[in-house]
């Protein structure tokens, strides 16, 4: 499993059929993948239709009009006139694409024969990491439903356009509790796909250890993967790697006076490219520098406790960034081997997010871990 984390050995990993590991992106391990170049066009026109609608629900909200999700959490359905069952043609060559190749478009980076009423569940939640908000996962969004899956994006308390202050926020409960509320709604007998980015990791920990049965598969995505008993502060105790960007971009608030323990953290905006967005396009950090809110600190702070028969009976799957600077390579490698998750996956020249320096690898990465049967 450590293989898929050494850069040195990248051609003897490549000669090793392990079964637990997979690469996307140009990623360690596989040799399934060809290399796919996005071009700006397509990059811009996700940009395009997200943002657009991201506008028109705003409008919506501010006159008054029923939108189709409420403010913590964003729920999306695949239209009827979706193009899921279009083929199209795809290359018998195995050999890695050239800059000189053909470019291809994002809805053929996933093969269209899939059809995802056959599968287990086609409902993929996601959950942001400290600081970002549901806004974050907007170009997974518009892929996935491209895709025909359904699409939730959870807005935490005190996130995004989430009006709670926090400051405020006490528990890992007050702050989870737009998750707690979508998983009490949920149908009976209907599972999602549940990924957490960053901290979110330990919010779909806590959410897994309350509702096991209505998750299929859990996708931790650069993000904290405790073992029961640890806190998330805990993560960034270990001494595997010595990270000194993370500390200074920190910035303690505190909301109730300076001899009060701190009531959240936020990041240095001078240094918040380099922490989080060092492979990402400029116009995803600018997003991220006016969207971006403070951390809750007392939910850091606790304690999570996991249970076998509860936690430990969902699938969980792993997504390596290779590019990370605020969750380095080291520390997520120690994470999955304190706690081994069913398969291990790495994405080459990907930052802290994803979803924004890599978003069709990404993308390519959550379609197949919903084939797994």
């Amino acid at each position: 499993m450590g293989s898929c984390f050494s850069r040195d050995n990248e051609s003897t990993a490549k000669q090793r059929q392990s079964k637990r590991v997979a690469a996307a992106g140009g990623g360690v391990g596989s040799n399934r993948w060809t290399r796919i170049r996005s071009s700006k066009r397509d990059e811009n026109r996700i940009h395009e239709q997200a943002l657009a609608a991201a506008i028109l629900f705003q409008q919506q909200m501010e006159n008054g009009g029923v939108a189709p999700f409420d403010r913590s959490t964003s729920l999306r359905y695949p239209s009827g006139n979706s193009k899921r069952n279009q083929t199209f043609p795809r290359s018998s060559s195995s050999r890695a694409r050239s800059l000189t190749d053909p470019l291809l478009q994002p809805h053929q980076l996933v093969k269209q024969d899939i059809n995802v009423d056959n599968l287990e569940t086609n409902h993929f939640v996601l959950v942001h990491g400290g600081g970002f908000g549901a806004w974050c996962w907007y170009k997974s969004i518009a892929l996935l439903e491209e895709g025909g899956y359904k699409v939730t994006a959870i807005e935490l308390t005190g996130s995004g356009i989430h009006s709670f202050d926090t400051n405020s926020i006490t528990s890992l409960h007050q702050y989870v509790k737009p998750l707690i509320d979508f998983f009490e709604n949920l149908a009976d007998g209907e599972k999602v796909i549940l990924v957490g980015h960053d901290f979110g990791g330990s919010c779909i920990s806590y959410a897994m250890e309350l509702f096991p049965s209505k998750v299929s598969k859990a996708v931790f995505t650069a993000a904290a993967m405790l073992v029961s008993g640890q806190r998330t502060l805990d993560m960034f105790s270990d001494k595997v790697d010595s990270n000194d960007l993370i500390r200074q971009a920190q910035v303690f608030i505190y909301a109730n006076g300076n001899n009060q323990p701190p009531t959240a953290i936020d990041f240095d905006r001078a240094l918040l490219k380099e922490l989080l967005f060092n492979q990402s396009p400029a116009k995803d950090v600018a997003l991220a520098s006016v969207s971006m809110r403070s951390i809750p600190f007392s939910p850091v702070l606790e304690k999570l406790s996991l249970s076998d028969t509860k936690y430990g009976s969902v699938r969980r799957f792993y997504i390596a960034t290779l590019e990370d600077n605020a969750i380095p390579i080291a520390l997520q490698e120690s994470m999955i081997n304190k706690s081994p998750p069913e398969r291990l996956f790495c994405l080459k020249g990907a930052d802290h997010s994803p979803f924004f320096s890599k978003p069709q690898a990404l993308h390519k990465l959550f379609v197949e871990i919903s084939k797994i049967p």
